[in-house]
């Protein structure tokens, strides 16, 4: 009799189990998904390039490792199993099956350019793919990955082929996690309204079900959403909302990490704002010689500082999630807003040091909008040295030569992206830096504040068009005619549409008709005849009003 032993074939991947694991994955019936793949959790360690339906397993596997199961190591040890001498010999949907898998643990693993290679090539051979759904998941990574690298648009055309074919297959909360990726790109393109309503829509699609990794990236980006206008206490609220999704998949998710670092950059922004207002409240005092309670005065640096070390601690818990990931992004977006954190309270050293290391761990890996927001973290960093330097010393011109050729390089590895925040942001320091009495580049700075403009949408309201402001008020001529108003009496407009002139020429004349009217928003409104929520928000980028 032959030996059993011997010619014992090695277990195969049923089918149908194949079958149920996409069933629950388009359903987004995650615990069931994770349920099946625990029971048959002892075919990871078996897999063989001769097993039957070995490499559709693989690249299933992939896709719920995508979605909060297990770590992207366990993509790696499988695909270890299937040596790639071998796999010339499988079947050409197999092959790309692999390729799936390899793209995806690239793009997990912050080498975006690496999954494209993978998922390109798979596109191109989409034909050989008998299971479409296969071949919507690689429109959607691909859209992923150029999203990483600030190529919107041809993220929002890939996300958008993925999320047709998944409507197609009849698969709508598949193409729902889709729209969440629109939806934010959309977002990142100045569409608020339509990325919300987009929002909602997936939201609505996912919400019973147990897919926690795709409601915590929604909730996320409704906070980073409500941010952006000012609303940051709202925003605190949805980032703890999509913390407790993600914690209840995965307390090691990488979107974990990157909604402790949003928590805690909107901290800082609030106790940016406390420190404001307890400045304010110093010079009232001062000016009217009045008092206030040493237990009041104590109870606002505590809430201050309370925010401050909540902020550094969120950071480290990021920081701790990024490295078990190797996410070179993650840790250098911890490390830019640890530096701006130190940067507050003038620790120059210590946000120098911080913006140095984010800016080499953009540069290893190619992250062009990761080294530009180094670059202006940097910046910053010499425009603080200059303050506490005498004017004219040579340590002054050294530091605001230093300064410019940082906003510099900020723009230039700006412009490799479609991001206009960035771009909108590198061009304001470049201005703020060039209107330096030992720069005095007067020509750059209004070029650049031109610039800044022309990237920002009227409904940003946080601090970068305070920032843009402040860049204004330094290139615009004291007691003379607005220089926009004269340039448009000559009939000069440059590239902008009507519709963006009406909206300059409000923020010119609503400031000065409140200040005439005692300051009262109705009287505005009615004088204008333009509605009171107009009026606040262009009082509130003018800098005249709370958000």
């Amino acid at each position: 009799m032959p030996d059993a032993h011997k010619t014992k074939k090695p277990h195969e991947v049923p089918r149908r189990l194949l079958q149920e694991l996409k069933q629950n994955l388009v359903m987004r019936q995650v615990s069931s998904g994770v349920e099946l793949l625990e029971t048959h959790r002892h075919l990871f360690a078996s897999i063989r390039p001769e097993q039957r339906n070995a490499a559709a397993f693989v690249g299933c596997v992939a896709q719920w490792v995508d979605i909060g199961y297990g770590e992207p190591g366990l993509i790696e040890q499988m695909l270890a199993r299937i040596p790639k001498e071998k796999r010339g010999r499988l079947p050409v949907s197999d092959y790309l099956q692999l390729r799936m898998a390899e793209g995806l643990l690239a793009l997990l693993r912050d080498h975006p350019d690496e999954a494209l290679l993978q998922f390109d090539l798979v596109l191109s051979m989409q034909e050989e793919i008998e299971d479409k759904e296969v071949v919507a998941i690689a429109h959607f990574w691909n859209a992923r990955c150029h999203r990483k690298k600030g190529e919107y648009d041809e993220a929002l055309k890939r996300a958008g082929v993925g999320r047709e074919l998944a409507q197609a297959l009849g698969f709508p909360r598949m193409a729902a996690v889709m729209r969440v990726l629109e939806s934010w790109l959309l977002f990142q393109k100045g569409q608020y309204r339509e990325a919300s309503r987009i929002l909602d829509q997936a939201e609505s699609a996912l919400r019973n079900t147990d897919d926690h990794i795709t409601l915590g990236n929604i909730y996320s980006a409704h906070g980073r959403m409500v941010r952006r206008q000012g609303h940051y206490q709202e925003a605190l609220k949805f980032f703890s909302r999509a913390i407790e999704h993600f914690q209840k998949r995965n307390p090691q998710h990488r979107n974990l990490a990157r909604t402790l670092t949003n928590i805690a950059y909107v901290q800082r922004l609030v106790s940016v704002q406390m420190a404001k207002q307890m400045d304010a409240q110093r010079e009232r005092r001062q000016g009217a010689k009045a008092t206030v309670s040493r237990g009041q005065k104590h109870s606002q640096l505590r809430q201050h500082e309370e925010l401050r070390n909540s902020a550094f601690a969120n950071l480290a818990l990021a920081e701790k999630i990024y490295q078990h990931h190797e996410h070179h992004h993650g840790i250098g977006s911890v490390l830019e807003n640890r530096g701006l954190l130190y940067l507050d309270v003038g620790d120059l050293d210590n946000a120098g040091a911080q913006a140095a290391h984010a800016f080499e761990l953009g540069k290893d890996v190619n992250d062009s909008i990761l080294m530009a927001r180094a670059r202006l973290l940097q910046c910053e960093v010499e425009n603080g040295k200059l303050e506490e330097e005498i004017e004219g010393s040579t340590h002054s011109w050294e530091h605001a030569q230093a300064a410019r050729d940082y906003a510099r390089e900020a723009v230039e590895w700006a412009k490799h992206t479609q991001n206009h925040r960035l771009l909108a942001r590198a061009y304001i320091w470049r201005g703020l830096t060039a209107c330096h009495p030992a720069i005095h580049d007067t020509e750059d700075a209004k070029r650049c504040a031109e610039l800044a403009s022309s990237f920002l949408k009227a409904v940003d309201y946080d601090d970068l068009w305070e920032e843009l402001q402040m860049l204004k008020q330094k290139v615009m001529p004291k007691g003379r005619i607005d220089p926009l108003l004269r340039a448009w009496s000559q009939g000069i407009t440059g590239e902008e549409t009507f519709q963006e002139l009406t909206e300059q020429f409000a923020e010119i004349v609503i400031p000065k008709v409140w200040e005439k009217e005692d300051r009262k928003v109705a009287r505005v409104a009615r004088r204008l005849s333009v509605s009171p929520k107009k009026v606040r928000r262009i009082l509130a980028r003018a800098g005249k009003r709370k958000k």
